[in-house]
């Protein structure tokens, strides 16, 4: 079941015995959570309510089998407990046992979880197995991924709408470029830009400039941008900013370097047929960047690229042995690079 299947269910107040919870965007997974706990009513810790881990999965069985005293149904949640995890080369035996004794549970008594019990399984990965098809015949899983920029904008839309703020297309995407794909990040940026527009405002591109805290890959494409127009000035700026926001030296050499050897990889790459996501090793929440590379590859020569790339390497090795100041190498390239 995808996101928003599952976030339309739960609006129509639809309530399954078994769920499985998986992935990395953290902020709508617990967002599906706290609405399952809505929908479930009051909670009381140890009668209703039973949360399990890694440290008392082996009694998962026995809280199911368990009353739920004075209560119609019990909420189980298991987060973490390994279950269902993605295994390591390494199995271990016993958690592979319980696995097998877990899935034929189900299968045999699923007539009284459907009756007694709402069941959640949440884990950071999982794979293929027999409990996870069980889960799936049953109940549902979803896989919370990083949301790709055409469902963020739609997201950002809908809260800014609910809050009578307007912010138009192109923002909306220049908001984003600026503040990444994390729900939770997006989330607490637009608050303070809706905050500021307030109620019938209309969010503007400086807004985003002045107030968002923008990730340190937005500003290194800001930086390289002003490198490739040959903009010394803006370009030190920039870097400058960085380093006053207490942003690490040694993490803005990294980026850029890592940068760098993409628009490097794209140089090569621009005269060939190769598909650029794969080549750039992008996420499918990321495939917007792909053209914003393409543009800067396009300011500089193969052999200038390479340049950089060396003498990146060369700094951090001349740092490492002391002789030379970080931020004053750094500054020391982009002005070669200018002059």
């Amino acid at each position: 079941m995808t996101i928003e299947d599952l976030e339309k269910e739960l609006k129509d107040e639809k309530l399954r015995c078994l769920y499985f919870f998986y992935g990395e965007e953290l902020f709508l997974l617990e967002s599906s959570l706290k609405k399952i706990k809505t929908l479930f009513g009051e909670m009381v810790k140890g009668i209703n309510y039973i949360y399990i881990d890694e440290t008392n999965i082996n009694e998962l069985i026995s809280d199911i089998e368990t009353p739920a005293f004075g209560y119609e149904k019990k909420l189980i949640v298991v987060r973490n407990s390994g279950i269902l995890k993605k295994e390591g080369k390494k199995k271990s035996s016993e958690l592979t046992k319980l696995k097998e004794k877990l899935n034929q549970y189900i299968n045999d008594n699923i007539d009284l979880i459907k009756d007694t019990v709402v069941l959640v399984f949440i884990e950071e990965d999982t794979s293929k197995q027999d409990l996870l098809t069980t889960i799936e015949k049953y109940g549902v899983s979803v896989k919370f991924e990083y949301q790709k920029p055409i469902q963020l904008e739609k997201r950002i839309k809908a809260i800014c709408n609910s809050y009578k703020v307007n912010i138009d297309s192109n923002t909306l995407k220049y908001f984003i470029e600026c503040c990444g794909t994390n729900m939770q990040d997006l989330i607490n940026e637009i608050r303070k830009l809706i905050e500021y527009a307030g109620t019938n405002g209309t969010i503007q591109k400086d807004d985003i400039d002045k107030l968002s805290i923008k990730k340190l890959e937005s500003i290194i494409f800001e930086l390289t941008d002003n490198l490739g127009k040959k903009d010394i000035k803006e370009a030190l700026t920039v870097m400058n900013n960085l380093i006053y926001s207490k942003e690490p030296i040694q993490k803005i050499l990294i980026t850029l370097y890592n940068h760098f050897k993409k628009l490097y990889f794209v140089a090569l790459s621009l005269n060939s047929n190769r598909d650029l996501v794969q080549v750039l090793n992008l996420k499918p929440n990321q495939t917007f960047l792909v053209n914003k590379y393409k543009t800067q590859a396009k300011y500089f020569k193969t052999r200038e690229l390479q340049t950089i790339l060396q003498k990146l390497i060369d700094l951090d090795y001349y740092y490492k042995i002391g002789k030379i100041d970080l931020q004053v190498g750094l500054e020391s390239i982009l002005c070669a690079y200018c002059s």
